[in-house]
This record gives C-alpha cells, sequence and structure tokens, in this order.
C-alpha cells in the first residue's frame, strides 16, 4: 500500500469512527437538563403551584400551574426547550401571568428532578401528559394555546395535530432536528443519523388552530428560515413575528411577550 493510500484508510477509519461516536452520543448532544428542583419563588412565579401530571407510560411529572385570573382567558401550556428546567423559564410566564391568562410551565422527563430520560417519544408523551391534567382541570380545549419553545417546538406540533387546541404559538421552533443537525455537523451524514427526529415540517399542514411564529434574523441554534419555512407550510390563518438583532434565546429582550400577547387578545376577544 502507497503512502498515499495508507492515509486514505487512516483518515476513513478516523472518520467512521468520529461519526459512530456522534451516533452512539447524540442524545446527550441533543438534551442537557438541569437535574436540580426548580423553586417558584426563585422563579419569580410564586402565584404558581407544583402539580404532578402523570404520563401514560408511568411517570409523575412536577409542573407549575395557575388557572386564569381573569374571566374568559385562555391558558397557555408551555413546552421548554433542551436546556435547563422549568424555573429558568420563569420570567417568560411573567407577562401572561399578569395578563391574567391561565400558564402551565410543563417539564420534561428527566429535567427539573423529574424521571425518566428524555428522548422523542417521551417528550411526546409529557405533553400529552400536560394537555390531560389540563383538560382535567377544566381548561376548555378552544382556550388552550400550546407553546412550544426551540426544541418544544417539536412536541407543540405533535400534540397540536392530535388535539383540538385554540392556538399554536411556536418561539425558534426547528424544522426538524435532523435539519438543525446537518446545518450544524455539515461534515457528517447527521441527518440521516438522528433518532429523535421531531419533524414538525411534515406535520404543521395538518394543524387547523391559528398560529403565531416568532424568530430571532441572529438565530445561529435554529436559523430564521427554520421559522419561516414552517410558516410557509402551515394552513391559515398564520402569522409570524421576526425580530431583527434576536438570537435563540433573547426573544423577551425585544418584545416578543408584547407580541404573542397581542396574537392572542386578537384570537380570543
Amino acid at each position: 500500500m502507497t503512502p498515499f493510500f495508507r492515509y486514505l484508510t487512516y483518515a476513513c477509519a478516523g472518520y467512521t469512527l468520529f461519526a459512530g461516536l456522534m451516533f452512539v452520543g447524540q442524545r446527550r448532544m441533543m438534551y442537557h437538563p438541569d437535574t436540580g428542583t426548580p423553586q417558584l419563588d426563585q422563579a419569580g412565579v410564586s402565584d404558581m403551584e407544583a402539580v404532578i401530571v402523570s404520563t401514560a407510560d408511568g411517570l409523575d411529572l412536577t409542573a407549575w400551574y395557575r388557572p386564569p385570573t381573569r374571566e374568559g382567558a385562555p391558558t397557555l401550556v408551555y413546552f421548554h426547550g433542551n436546556a435547563g428546567h422549568i424555573g429558568h423559564r420563569g420570567h417568560k410566564a411573567r407577562p401572561y401571568l399578569d395578563a391574567g391568562y391561565g400558564v402551565m410551565l410543563a417539564s420534561w422527563r428527566g429535567y427539573g428532578g423529574n424521571p425518566g430520560s428524555p428522548d422523542e417519544e417521551g417528550f411526546y408523551n409529557d405533553a400529552r401528559a400536560a394537555l390531560d391534567f389540563l383538560a382535567a382541570a377544566g381548561a376548555a380545549a378552544e382556550r388552550t394555546v400550546v407553546y412550544g419553545e426551540s426544541i418544544g417546538s417539536g412536541p407543540a406540533v405533535q400534540v397540536a395535530t392530535e388535539r383540538d387546541i385554540g392556538a399554536l404559538v411556536l418561539e425558534a421552533p426547528l424544522t426538524s432536528a435532523a435539519n438543525v443537525a446537518q446545518r450544524h455537523y455539515w461534515y457528517v451524514p447527521a441527518q440521516y443519523l438522528v433518532l429523535d427526529r421531531f419533524d414538525s415540517i411534515s406535520k404543521i399542514d395538518r394543524i387547523n388552530a391559528p398560529l403565531f411564529i416568532i424568530h430571532g434574523d441572529r438565530d445561529t441554534v435554529v436559523p430564521m428560515d427554520m421559522g419561516e419555512s414552517l410558516l410557509a407550510a402551515a394552513k391559515e390563518p398564520k402569522d409570524a413575528q421576526f425580530f431583527p438583532g434576536a438570537t435563540h434565546n433573547d426573544l423577551y429582550d425585544y418584545g416578543a411577550d408584547d407580541a404573542v400577547i397581542a396574537f392572542l387578545e386578537k384570537t380570543f376577544p
């Protein structure tokens, strides 16, 4: 074997090993849970209460909930992204609580002291359980708003295809986890290796509820064109607001909460 083909063989072997390690460790790369127990007062939402949400596969998850304080106001169920826990989303719940909406900060398995390990089907079960809890608590389906942040947009879209809901809000949503992976790891066939795909782009046209998308034009985690693609593929009624200068995690610094509240006030007069 010539030196060239020897080096080529080593390079191919190293590339294959690298891709294999990425495949084996992909869920550790995708999910970044804070396993500590979140505190209501530290999150600035002491007017909410901790509740137990039971999933179909036998897990009891802690979520935070407060029903509407304004007559006729809808209830928003918030599915957060892949990092942290619900305690890191108190500042996002606060504007909706102050506006009198009902709010549930739903939590995922493996996050915030909850049992289990995160994966796609598990997240779908967790999202369904959150909606079941709200229905049992008296929240009408037609006045329930499903809100998905980043990877939480995947379960939000999924349950919106399965249930009657009042509206769907997507914050920095991904077309699919496979597409996001390919953008970031362009040097491997990442889109074919992803196990938890959250393939929202293939489902979004099955949603009949009003849709509102918010995204920042400097988002390098989930590029804004993914939000634009979802908007284009969705049925009417649909709307979006794209924020100049905003990145993946700072949309609320640019007034995203005001935009969402304006959408909700129009949708639920």
